[in-house]
């Protein structure tokens, strides 16, 4: 049961942060036709080119070199939070001055029904979904056992506080209609109470915002990826890395392009609500493995632990998050994306796993690809946890 808890999480982590990426570009894109008042033209097809141009720089960022990635999250958070805090300075200075008739019609007529809430409860958790992104990177990190806790304890609340003072902000400014009706709403804050001169910072912080975002995104998936496949739970071809950077590029490559083709047909609310059933399903399961194994293998070494009434407190939001929807608006659809993930048992786990067949049709496929995008296995059985992306010499060794 565990291991398939494991390989249900890993290909609903596949799907769920392809999609993330897919639809951050396209509102990244979306942010910025409108900030420059773009939008007196059909730019559907511009957009989703240049959401494509977007998924595409940054994947090249991440397979020539992590540091670079790293530098590019960076730039962009500091990027992100002077817009924050430009916000909340304006917000704050609208509320100091008496402008408060937004904020106290804020909540009139607000919905109560909870099976409506569900969807609503989609699109604010999204926006906090990468809170598990850390977790990817903890093989690589220093002294994780001490440094992934305080990242998540730091981080967390971090966040909560600045999207409660930008959405304080908002509700000072804006009207309930405007909120509800804007494809951008910090960069109509920007409009309704900066200089003109100045209010093209705002669009341009939420690019950075929204790219640094994608970024993180593409760093933490393609680790999972690489070390899903590493372990056996998907083509061990994907845990290939590049043999002179290092970098899993496999994983970046095909992330990269099932991203794009996300890209092309995608529909922003569409995919977020599909996302968000797939994701909190396979959170839920992943998060019921650890009660079962709490019980199944009490004496098992577990570095980090917490009382398991949390995880409990975590299944029941995650089963409203999944059952809800389906009782207030059953769509077909989510049906769909059950079936579409199930799928991965029949194509790979079934056969490969459970079976073990022998692809031995697919070597020569593979040696080509690794000739041409020059990558080879990792060595991690020998290699410094700190290093994990170590090669080992032969480029010609294939596995399916």
């Amino acid at each position: 049961m565990n291991r398939l808890v494991l390989i249900s999480f890993i290909n609903k982590e596949s799907f769920s942060k392809i999609v993330y990426a897919a639809v951050t570009n396209t509102k990244e894109v979306k942010a910025v036709t409108d900030g420059f008042e773009l939008d007196d033209c059909n730019m559907e097809w511009a957009e989703k080119c240049f959401a494509l141009l977007i998924i595409l720089t940054i994947a090249f960022i991440n397979i020539m070199s992590a540091k670079w990635g790293a530098y590019v999250q960076n730039i962009c958070l500091v990027a992100k939070l002077a817009a924050i805090a430009l916000i909340v300075v304006v917000g704050t200075l609208e509320l100091l001055t008496g402008n408060t008739q937004y904020i106290e019609k804020g909540f009139q007529n607000s919905e109560t029904d909870p099976f409506k809430l569900s969807l609503a409860f989609y699109n604010a958790l999204w926006a906090y979904d990468c809170w598990n992104t850390a977790v990817y990177a903890a093989e690589e990190m220093r002294d994780p056992q001490k440094n992934l806790p305080r990242a998540l304890l730091i981080g967390i609340p971090l966040v909560m506080l600045c999207y409660l003072l930008t959405n304080m902000a908002y509700f000072a400014v804006l009207s309930t209609t405007e909120l509800t009706s804007s494809l951008a709403v910090a960069i109509l804050l920007g409009e309704k109470t900066l200089p003109t001169w100045i209010q093209w910072v705002i669009p341009v912080c939420v690019c950075f915002s929204t790219f640094g975002a994608t970024n993180g995104t593409v760093f933490g998936a393609a680790r999972l990826t690489f070390a899903a496949a590493r372990e056996g739970h998907l083509m061990r071809t994907l845990s290939y890395c590049d043999v002179k950077r290092k970098t899993p590029s496999t994983a970046i490559y095909f992330l990269t392009f099932l991203s794009c083709v996300y890209v092309i047909p995608g529909n922003f609310s569409a995919l977020l609500n599909y996302f968000s059933f797939a994701a909190w399903l396979f959170y839920g399961l992943t998060v019921l493995g650890v009660i079962v194994m709490r019980f199944t293998q009490p004496d098992a070494e577990r570095p980090f632990k917490v009382p398991v009434v949390i995880p409990g407190v975590f299944v029941l939001i995650s089963a409203y998050l999944v059952v809800a929807p389906l009782i207030d608006a059953f769509e077909w659809a989510y049906v769909g994306a059950v079936l579409f993930i199930l799928l991965g048992l029949v194509v790979y786990y079934l056969p490969v796993v459970y079976c073990k067949a022998n692809l031995t049709f697919m070597s020569p496929v593979v040696t080509f690809f690794q000739l041409v995008l020059a990558v080879a296995p990792p060595a991690h059985e020998d290699s410094n946890p700190k290093e994990p992306v170590a090669l080992h010499p032969q480029p010609n060794e294939a596995e399916a």
